[in-house]
């Protein structure tokens, strides 16, 4: 699993248009990215600035207003966003096509690197597979899965679809369904709506926090899928994407995922087996999976659902849940 930084050839991006008369008026950053939707609005003002975007052959500021009529010409080698080397890492690959990968993540995978995994991660392994992820902000990544989260990821492959999809997420485009085990008896679906934010003393957790501005909305849709003798098997569907959604969620209405060391704690169920109490003292991860996305195809529009069967060590915290519940019918 040796890395190589080495870059390749970078991406040379030449494109020219002319600004129509339906965008007179209107300051020169917004026409460009009306015209050249494939990059960012922030990426296409930082190479207006440089200027690798010219107006009629000559430099422009971004605030410029557009007459109707002018040439654009773009014409820029696209720099690397990312220095994580590639790296030989086996991914299991849900769909490919030119412009997208859809990952089956397994559990224990860090997706980014940073402090105390600087490598042997997804983005590693992604920009083995393709090295000019490189070009692409954050290799492609535009959404994230817990280390311990097991399933489906998409990563964009190219900047068009990158641009595309971090617009499908915040309008609420990508359809996210997970499964959880958890802790205690809940006998009906529900919707769990509680803003999140950083936690008030432990930066390195997330919490509900009711009255406070520097949280943001967090919408959370749960469904009973089976139900053991003291715990819970639910689909979750997310609304919204803030960090440890699920897992602050559902320990703030008092059912924490089995298994997570960080919202949870280990709670043994009465007259459990030796056997079924080594299985809940043996599963050292949050029991979630993200099973299931859904969403249009960012370039050619064409729907996309995609899925990661249960890992095994879900499915065998399951199977032992069952069978508690056979030796304890009454639960």
């Amino acid at each position: 699993m040796n890395g190589n930084l080495t870059n390749p050839t970078p991406t040379r991006v030449e494109r020219s248009a002319q600004v129509p008369l339906a965008l007179a008026g209107q300051r020169l950053d917004r026409v460009v990215a009306e015209i050249f939707p494939d990059f960012s609005r922030s990426r296409l003002a930082d190479w207006i600035k440089a200027g690798h975007l010219t107006v009629d052959g000559r430099p422009a500021r971004p605030r410029d207003p557009m007459a109707g009529g002018e040439t654009l010409s773009l014409a820029v080698d696209l720099e690397r966003q990312v220095e994580a080397a590639g790296e030989a890492i086996d991914l299991v690959l849900v769909h490919e096509d030119k412009h997208l990968f859809i990952v089956d993540k397994p559990p224990g995978l860090v997706v980014h690197p940073g402090a105390g995994n600087p490598a042997g991660t997804l983005q590693n392994a992604l920009l083995h597979r393709d090295p000019k992820l490189a070009e692409i902000p954050r290799a492609g990544i535009v959404h994230r899965l817990d280390k311990d989260t097991s399933g489906v990821m998409v990563v964009a492959r190219t900047l068009a679809a990158h641009t595309r999809l971090v617009e499908m997420i915040a309008a609420r485009e990508v359809h996210r369904r997970y499964e959880a085990v958890v802790y205690g008896a809940i006998v009906a679906g529900g919707t769990i709506d509680a803003p999140i934010g950083r936690h008030r003393h432990e930066r390195t957790r997330m919490a509900v926090l009711e009255e406070d501005e520097s949280a943001r909305e967090a919408v959370t849709h749960y469904r009973v899928r089976e139900r053991y003798r003291a715990h819970t098997r639910v689909q979750v569907d997310l609304e919204t994407g803030r960090t440890h959604q699920i897992r602050v969620h559902f320990a703030h209405i008092r059912h924490p995922l089995i298994g997570d060391p960080v919202y949870g704690g280990l709670k043994l169920p009465k007259g459990a087996s030796d056997d079924f109490v080594a299985v809940l003292r043996g599963f050292r991860r949050q029991a979630l999976h993200a099973e299931r996305l859904e969403f249009p195809h960012p370039v050619t529009g064409k729907p996309i659902v995609a899925e990661a069967k249960r890992p095994p060590d879900l499915d065998a915290l399951i199977a032992a849940l069952r069978a508690d519940l056979r030796e304890h019918p009454e639960r």
